[in-house]
């Protein structure tokens, strides 16, 4: 092989599921002409990554999982060496298509109360189960960041939480669960987007730590997954001054950062894979085609991921890196490509899944983090309330009435009439822009109701979003179900009836 081919094994630009004909065979001609090595899947145009501040637009959704089995095979056909498939599916599947198995947030796995390692390593595997299945080698997961910021609007209810050893620990638990699987895994942001008020999908967070206070926070869990083995690692888009002489320039085309910091001193081994080159923190920096293609790969970036300017990318590198660089890179792509088995790729059938044991498992994990948080839930009480018709309930921010409404099955009691209230509250979003999606006149109603008669608060979502639902001492009990699975509701039903 060339050197131009060889460097291509390197790019794995986006492809979109939901997209024109003319953008599919766009694809095959960017697969045959640069024999690119891979490629990551994103849900449609409109529902990716840097284009999020866009989603009002209508996605379609149809037979999304059938259409991406389908332009796997496809472009696996066009291929002369196969394809490595990769797909950001941080709780599965369904973080990028419909109708697939949808696991719990890593901050709702990251409130396991008994053996959380052991179930969120079972979580890795079988998230990585369908995805081999679909003909995916590679998961771009899971977030190893520490959110220490609660303001964070990019990561919060993707990491394990605040705790820096929980991080470490169940990170590396289901990157461990997607090895067994049979697939590839990374750990990300390098070196830690937990501490950060900006969205690096829109403008350049900057970490203003020395480099002490990383190694105890940011840096650990990257460090404990190396001490353990683990094979890539991916560079997200915030600088890190401390660590670069002081230059506000991104992690991922820092040579400071990936080479002397993440290979040298930190002792990685693996592969390193950039985070999305279209992202606004980096892709304004470099208008020139190629340029930034050149500095990620430069910087020690072994996959570059989501670059919009292929080709030129291709280009650039040859003409600066050297045949050693670029042999060291290719080989490391390769032996990457082998280890998961992409080499032996054939075209698969769309798999069907085992919804049975899916749901078993999400009442098992429901059973282990659904937790009463502040005051005491007492049952009998509240079932000599509900006997009498004494028991109320009301829900916010849903559209028709909720399983748990259905499965609690009180009488519809004037709220005055009352003498106890149950508030379930289904947070509409799991990301904090506009109160998380609860509109200020509901919190309102939810706080005057508190105030009127004893409340037990019943809190479907993102506990990030807690704080806006007013003091939770004000409640007589709080429930904490972290999402809103039907299997959660059922957990939370039992634990009101103290079963």
């Amino acid at each position: 092989m060339n050197k131009s081919q060889k460097i291509a094994q390197c790019f794995s630009p986006a492809a979109f599921i939901h997209d024109s004909e003319e953008n599919y065979q766009a694809i095959e001609k960017l697969i045959q002409e640069q024999e690119i090595g891979g490629l990551t899947f994103f849900h449609s145009r409109y529902s990716a990554a840097a284009n999020f501040e866009k989603r009002a637009e209508s996605l379609k959704t149809e037979g999304t999982f059938e259409k991406l089995v389908e332009l796997i095979n496809r472009y696996q056909a066009h291929s002369k060496i196969p394809l490595l498939i990769s797909i950001d599916g941080e709780y599965g599947l369904a973080m990028r298509i419909e109708k697939t198995p949808q696991y719990p947030f890593a901050i709702t796995l990251g409130a396991l109360k008994k053996d959380p390692e052991k179930w969120v390593k079972e979580v890795g595997y079988r998230m990585g189960m369908d995805m081999k299945r679909s003909g995916i080698h590679l998961n771009l997961a899971p977030c190893a960041d520490v959110n220490t910021n609660p303001e964070n609007p990019v990561i919060g209810y993707r990491s394990f939480g605040d705790d820096v050893e929980k991080a470490a620990k169940l990170s590396f638990a289901t990157y461990s669960g997607m090895k067994k699987a049979g697939i590839g895994a990374c750990l990300k942001h390098f070196p830690g987007h937990g501490d950060t008020a900006v969205d690096s999908h829109l403008g350049l967070p900057i970490l203003q730590k020395s480099k002490e206070e990383l190694k105890a926070e940011e840096l650990l869990p990257f460090q404990y997954g190396i001490d353990r083995g683990i094979e890539m690692i991916m560079v997200g888009h915030l600088a890190v001054p401390a660590l670069t002489g002081g230059k506000d320039i991104p992690a991922s085309i820092s040579r400071e950062l990936i080479t002397n910091l993440l290979k040298n001193e930190m002792g990685f081994k693996g592969l390193v894979i950039s985070d999305a080159l279209n992202m606004k923190a980096v892709a304004n920096l470099y208008p020139k085609p190629g340029e930034l293609e050149w500095q990620a790969f430069h910087a020690g970036n072994d996959i570059l991921c989501f670059s919009d300017h292929v080709k030129e990318g291709i280009e650039k590198i040859g003409q600066m890196a050297s045949d050693a660089e670029v042999d060291e890179v290719f080989g490391k792509v390769m032996d990457l490509k082998k280890r998961l088995g992409v080499m032996e790729s054939k075209s698969i059938e769309v798999p069907a899944f085992d919804w049975e044991s899916h749901s078993q498992l999400q009442k098992d994990l429901a059973e282990n983090y659904v937790s009463v948080i502040s005051g005491e839930i007492n049952p009998a009480e509240l079932k000599t309330l509900a006997e009498g018709g004494k028991l109320g309930y009301r829900e916010f921010f849903t559209q028709s009435p909720s399983h748990f409404s259905q499965e609690l099955n009180l009488s519809s009691l004037p709220i005055d009439q009352a003498e106890k209230v149950i508030l379930g509250v289904f947070v509409p979003s799991h990301k904090p822009l506009n109160q998380f999606g609860m509109d200020q006149a509901v919190l309102d109603e939810i706080k005057a109701l508190e105030k009127s008669k004893p409340c037990i608060l019943v809190h479907f979502g993102n506990p990030l979003a807690l704080k806006h639902l007013g003091k939770l001492e004000d409640f007589q009990a709080v429930i904490c179900g972290y999402q809103a699975f039907e299997e959660v509701q059922k957990v939370v039903v039992q634990t009101l009836q103290g079963l």
